[in-house]
């Protein structure tokens, strides 16, 4: 049975192989960020480790991947920012703690983070009907919301943009502010692709994906959104701001 890396990654090629020039680079690097992401998550997993600084170790395999295969925007910031092993610890720690800071450093705290949370996640029993607006689990937002079949209609969740926890969520409620006026809180629906759609709140000014695999039973919530890029646009072009971010800072 393949397991939850192996699915993203598939998808994500998949994805890759049927979009325009410019969606399909960025996909076909996030597909050799999970590979790379899978096998730090193996790695943790058959050692045991959980200390965060076992994450340093990573740190060069990290860049070279960006230097051989990232955009050169990325690759630029890796060789005048983490030549040091002091900078490279302190972006890790930063990341675990939540600080915010720009999305290029983040990528590369993120890049690491996230399979050592859901390394740490896999280890545990988060509380899947928590229903709050952050990871029951790790305390992080979550990058997208899905629509799954239940009787004649859908149940929503969230999924945590570093641990991969899924969890249960009301379907009109904003997950940042708390929001439970219907009117305050629109959903844009567009023809392509008519599975994902933009969820938003007037009151906070924040939106977030939502993926509904009962319209694509094909899609992988965490891949499909990042795929969406016009959708994040248009969203912006309208004056809301992504709740977070996804791993390549989109």
């Amino acid at each position: 049975m393949k397991d939850s890396y192996e699915i993203r990654i598939e998808r994500t090629v998949d994805l890759a192989e049927r979009s325009d020039n410019v969606n399909g680079r960025i996909l076909l690097f996030y597909a050799r960020l999970l590979m790379f992401q899978y096998s730090v998550f193996n790695e943790l997993k058959a050692s045991a480790r959980t200390e965060l600084g076992a994450l340093a170790d990573y740190f060069p395999r990290l860049l070279e991947l960006v230097e051989k295969r990232g955009p050169e925007v990325l690759a630029g910031y890796a060789r005048e920012n983490f030549a040091e092993p002091e900078s490279r610890i302190e972006v890790l720690q930063n990341c675990w703690a939540g600080m915010a800071f720009d999305e290029t450093r983040r990528f590369f705290g993120r890049a690491l983070v996230q399979p050592y949370s859901e390394y740490l996640a896999s280890r545990g029993a988060p509380d899947t009907l928590a229903s709050t607006g952050t990871c029951p689990f790790c305390g992080a937002k979550p990058v997208t919301a899905v629509l799954r079949g239940e009787g004649d209609g859908g149940k929503r969740s969230l999924i945590c943009s570093l641990c991969a926890t899924e969890w249960q969520f009301r379907r009109i409620k904003c997950p940042n502010c708390g929001e439970e006026d219907r009117e305050k809180l629109p959903i844009f629906l567009v023809e392509d692709p008519d599975y994902i759609r933009i969820e938003a709140c007037d009151a906070c000014q924040t939106y977030i994906k939502c993926v509904d695999v009962t319209k694509n039973g094909k899609a992988i919530p965490a891949v499909d959104e990042l795929a969406a890029v016009s959708l994040a646009v248009w969203a912006h072009e309208k004056g809301y701001a992504r709740l977070e971010t996804n791993a390549l800072g989109m």
